[in-house]
């Protein structure tokens, strides 16, 4: 229920975050001004009694996300892949949420393969590890099938998961609520419906059936991907709160010394990551969105080992062009395009100058270029951008959001693993290549081809569409309707004559 009784939920989290001592931590991270700083002390300090201890043992940033819930914690992680961001130190305490949280034990785990297979856990494999990696919604083992002797990897939901999430995701859209009603300004971020979207990844996440299959498509449309590799499911030994897969043996991303040691190319790797990702995206419309270290590892032939497919992104194709566009603005510092694009794709209002956003883009992109990663300050960078979104009141896109969180996740990631990557040099080929096939003059005949397939299957209903969609017209008026019934039949009539190969030679002849 979304109610006033959320209230003590969002006034417990500043509570802990006060008791925890992640409050200091956190507002210098994002280098918070100081009006802000000391409305966050006020409001907090007072109730610091009331906010959950956590583990002691843990740093404070981890021990106050932990200890508030699930949702929290997922959004430690995307923080933890960008120390340009909140600073290393607060990186390195949240980095402990990808994949070393507390588990819950080996029997309860057993019992939930047991209930969700409907087969004791002895009778499926014949090993069954402790946890090898706890997180946010589930932990792993590993484990061997008695039936084939193959070695794989069993994720169980944690218990009770489910209601926490909706706990955790109720406080939000009450605080979503809060922030739209007393900050009018805000309402162009579209917070309630960020939430919505957030609440919708998360119900996905909590299903390990649409996991699997998740792994399935993401492993078929990665086949051609040299140097990257998908575990296969095992969809027969997968149900709504445990999934199998097959084993994959690597180094986990964040531990950068085993991969020093092991003889890896960090460099290389980094570069291939983010390759990997804007390769995807583009092409295949269809990217893994939760590509932190805790969900990648390095296998010993130096390949790219992804797995943890609960939280997946679609973009369709006009979005994808539109990205692309973007993207390639900004590599040719032509950011009279990149506005451009803004504005046909409607993601600046249109009343707005043109020149004006070029410039404000201007001022974003020129101090990335030819400058070292390292002294780029991502954070005064983000701010920046979002004064940018402000003046030219533009709003949040739900569609985009997976794909922009992902590609700061990303680029943290490659950032990890070789500092001074030149994010725009390493995307550029990706970039350039995806263009050349799917904007220009070849993708506008590729289009094209395809419009006139579609009128060809649906030739035959043509002249009926259109008379329908007339008469329904004279319905409101007679005297228009009659006009242009007599001008577009005859155009409709000469479409479904024509055909698929008619109109396509037509096309052509006219290119």
């Amino acid at each position: 229920m979304r109610g006033p009784h959320n209230i003590w939920r969002l006034i417990r989290t500043g509570a802990t975050f006060e008791r925890t001592g992640a409050m200091d931590l956190v507002l210098d991270a994002f280098s918070t001004p100081p009006a802000l700083r000391v409305v966050a002390k006020i409001l907090a300090k007072p109730f610091a009694w009331l906010g959950l201890r956590g583990d002691p043992e843990m740093p404070p940033a981890t021990r106050a996300l932990t200890a508030l819930g699930p949702a929290y914690i997922k959004f430690g992680q995307v923080l933890s892949t960008r120390p340009d961001v909140v600073g290393d130190e607060l990186a390195i305490q949240l980095r402990v949420l990808q994949d070393k949280l507390p588990p819950f034990s080996k029997e309860i785990a057993k019992q939930t393969v047991e209930d969700e297979l409907g087969a004791p856990a002895d009778s499926i494999f014949s090993e069954f590890s402790e946890p090898v990696a706890a997180a946010s919604i589930a932990q792993v083992h590993r484990a061997r099938l008695i039936k084939t002797g193959e070695e794989v990897a069993v994720k169980v939901l944690r218990p009770g998961i489910e209601r926490a999430f909706r706990t955790d995701v109720d406080a939000f859209y009450f605080a979503a609520l809060l922030v739209e009603l007393f900050s009018p300004s805000s309402r162009r971020l579209r917070p309630t419906d960020v939430i919505k979207h957030f609440d919708g990844v998360v119900k996905g996440e909590l299903d390990l059936r649409l996991e699997a299959a998740a792994a399935g498509e993401y492993a078929a449309k990665t086949t051609d991907d040299a140097g990257f590799v998908v575990p296969r499911a095992h969809f027969f030994f997968s149900e709504q709160r445990v999934m199998t897969m097959e084993w994959a043996e690597g180094i986990p991303f964040g531990d950068v010394e085993a991969i020093d040691a092991a003889g890896h190319d960090r460099k290389a790797i980094g570069e291939r990551v983010l390759q990997l990702f804007l390769r995807q995206a583009l092409n295949d419309g269809y990217f893994h969105a939760d590509m932190h270290q805790g969900n990648l590892k390095v296998s010993a032939a130096g390949d790219i080992i992804a797995y943890d497919f609960g939280i997946m992104g679609r973009i369709d194709e006009y979005t994808r062009r539109v990205y692309a566009e973007i993207l390639f603005g900004f590599i040719r510092k032509d950011y009279r395009r990149v506005a451009e694009v803004h504005f046909e794709a409607g993601y600046v209002p249109a009343d707005r100058d043109i020149d004006e956003f070029a410039q404000a883009l201007r001022a974003v992109g020129e101090p990335i270029f030819g400058m070292d990663a390292t002294q780029i300050s991502m954070g005064r960078l983000l701010s920046y951008l979002f004064e940018v979104t402000e003046r030219f009141g533009m709003e949040t896109r739900t569609e985009l959001i997976l794909l922009q969180r992902t590609m700061v996740v990303v680029e943290g990631v490659a950032r990890t693993m070789y500092p001074q990557i030149n994010i725009w040099k390493v995307a550029r080929p990706v970039v350039e290549d995806y263009i050349k096939q799917n904007v220009g003059p070849r993708a506008l005949v590729r289009d094209l081809v395809a419009t006139a397939q579609v009128l060809g299957r649906f030739g035959p209903q043509l002249p009926k569409l259109v008379e329908d969609t007339l008469s329904a017209k004279s319905r409101q008026n007679q005297k228009a309707a009659k006009s242009r019934t007599s001008s577009l039949a005859p155009i409709a009539y000469f479409a479904a004559g024509l055909g698929v190969s008619g109109v396509i030679a037509l096309l052509v002849s006219v290119l």
